[in-house]
């Protein structure tokens, strides 16, 4: 499978906030961790929105998905760095 990411950071949404967000950390944390898999994040301030799509969540439920997410999460969420999470899991076989 094919890796890929895209990272979108619009600035016109926060006109006077800094992203503080280390995004590029972030992608690299799940990429290791996650390996082969398809990865789009988008940061918004301190609101992540994660797109993932990996056959190691076959045979998982929604929740099982999401929490092996927010496990690689956590240190930044509990430091303040991530507010706010919105994620989309799926298989190969799912985002078709």
């Amino acid at each position: 499978m094919e890796s890929s990411a895209a990272c979108y950071y619009d600035a016109r949404l926060l006109p006077n906030r800094v992203l503080s967000m280390d995004v590029p950390a972030i992608e690299a944390v799940l990429r290791e961790k996650i390996p082969q898999c398809e990865l789009e994040l988008v940061a918004e301030g301190n609101k992540l929105s994660v797109k993932i799509v990996s056959d190691e969540f076959a045979g998982l439920s929604r929740v099982k998905r999401q929490q092996k997410i927010y496990v690689l999460l956590d240190d930044r969420i509990k430091s303040g760095e991530i507010h706010a999470v919105s994620m989309i899991t799926q298989t190969l076989e799912e985002a078709g």
